[in-house]
């Protein structure tokens, strides 16, 4: 099996997001993709196969599979345009959340993903605590994650979590997010119940976060900036429901897996 390491929503190595991204003729067995996603011990590990006129597109995180993930999906696009020669000028992938699109805009490649629905919500018991007891403004609860709004920026910065209680909490991840002081938005995710205590750049995160500030900003185009210790820009725009995610990215390992 051939593998590719690429650093999603930036444009420069050692920042962004780290995806493993394996192109597959046919599905091996789960338990061998999800030994793959554990020993490659990054956040997501992508295998696709052929699928009609495009692809079909599983996600692992070291744990366990996913049903959606943004930045191992650019990752794919990006092996797929710059490294295994797909001439066309978008791809189209199926999934567990459904057909998904991928096209290019200048540097960019932008994800078309469906955008989440959420709810207003309690914060679940301890979570408050596991944050290190800065009240947010409001709590949200998407399908898979829940989604804190708070005042500023710095507050954001400023969250120190306790992953061991915060993985505790029933969800798939937690987004905490405020306005930007240089870009529409700012925000970071946490998700020890799937074995990644905070994502690098979580573009799934943004079919929550898009929608909301969308509202509350009056815009249909949002600049992002995730706010880890390795930080990712994102370019957004709110569909309806549809989410566009667009993000640079770049290449840091070709190699092969022997299994």
């Amino acid at each position: 099996m051939k593998i590719f390491q690429v650093d999603a929503f930036s444009s420069r190595l050692f920042s962004g997001n780290p995806a493993a991204v394996v192109p597959l003729d046919e599905w091996p067995e789960n338990e061998i993709m999800q030994r793959i996603a554990m020993e490659n011990n990054l956040a997501e590990t992508a295998f696709f196969v052929p699928q009609g006129e495009g692809f079909h597109i599983r996600w692992f995180t070291p744990k366990v599979e996913v049903d959606l993930c943004g930045h191992a999906t650019l990752a794919t696009a990006h092996v797929l345009f710059s490294h295994l020669g797909f001439s066309g000028t978008e791809l189209k992938f199926s999934s567990r959340s459904g057909p998904l699109r991928v096209f290019r805009e200048g540097k960019r490649y932008v994800l078309d993903f469906p955008a989440d629905e959420f709810d207003p919500a309690e914060m679940p018991d301890g979570m408050l605590e596991a944050l290190g007891g800065k009240e947010p403004m409001f709590c949200y609860l998407g399908k898979t994650d829940y989604m804190l709004i708070y005042e500023k920026q710095s507050d954001i910065e400023n969250i120190k979590p306790d992953f061991v209680k915060l993985g505790k909490v029933k969800a798939r991840g937690i987004i905490v997010s405020a306005p930007g002081e240089w870009v529409d938005v700012v925000s970071r995710f946490f998700g020890p119940q799937v074995g990644i205590n905070e994502d690098p750049v979580t573009g799934s995160a943004h079919t929550t976060l898009v929608p909301y500030w969308s509202r509350q900003l009056a815009k249909t185009e949002l600049t992002a900036r995730q706010l880890s210790e390795r930080g990712g820009d994102l370019f957004c725009r709110n569909r309806g429901a549809r989410v566009e995610i667009g993000g640079e990215a770049v290449t840091y390992l070709e190699g092969n897996l022997t299994i």
